[in-house]
């Protein structure tokens, strides 16, 4: 897809206006009143709802971490399979988006492809978060076996890519469910050919 100019995953609050017509039409405090929420609409909501939940789980364990209540061996332990599902996951469902559905949808309703670029060039920065998230976490692990002040300065330049990453993947999800489920909930999964 086109590289999108328009502002940083970081700085938006939200999608332009004029991507917001069927979110406008839709409301998401309307969604699960929706006869169409079943299907796509609600796995592509739940799988949302596990990345921010990771998002949390692992944002939590950082700050057990940091305050002590984790020793950074037991840490080490929790923390790198966690870690490991959510941005295998996160990466996972992102190639299946930019390839599979993204195309799809455009080619449903071509009035959202600017959206569907948004996303996509959304997905590029959170790769480069992803990829920025492992090295802070791989740099913190191999201070295990360093001094506790080696190790808090690793744990604090991790918590920091983290929220970071969380911020982004906070504003990508909420936008691009307000571009997706509204189209789901218009047309049907049938209609869009992803039933």
């Amino acid at each position: 897809m086109a590289e999108v100019t328009n502002s940083s995953l970081l700085e938006r609050l939200g999608l332009p206006d004029d991507l917001r017509w069927l979110a406008d039409k839709y409301p998401r405090e309307n969604w699960q009143a929706n006869a169409n929420i079943h299907g796509m609409a609600n796995m592509w909501l739940q799988r949302h709802d596990m990345f921010r939940e990771l998002g949390g789980m692992l944002t939590g364990g950082i700050g057990n971490y940091r305050e002590g209540r984790l020793t950074a061996p037991d840490f080490a332990r929790w923390f790198a399979p966690r870690l490991n599902h959510f941005l295998g996951h996160l990466d996972g469902h992102h190639n299946v988006e930019d390839y599979q559905y993204f195309p799809a949808f455009t080619m449903a309703e071509p009035r959202l492809k600017r959206g569907f670029e948004i996303l996509d060039a959304d997905h590029h920065t959170i790769h480069e978060g992803l990829e920025r998230n492992a090295e802070a976490a791989n740099a913190f692990i191999r201070t295990l076996q360093e001094s506790e002040d080696k190790q808090r300065f690793a744990a604090d330049a991790y918590a920091d890519e983290n929220n970071r990453l969380i911020a982004m993947l906070t504003r990508h999800l909420a936008d691009e469910e307000d571009l997706i489920i509204p189209l789901i909930l218009d047309r049907g999964d049938q209609a869009l050919g992803i039933d």
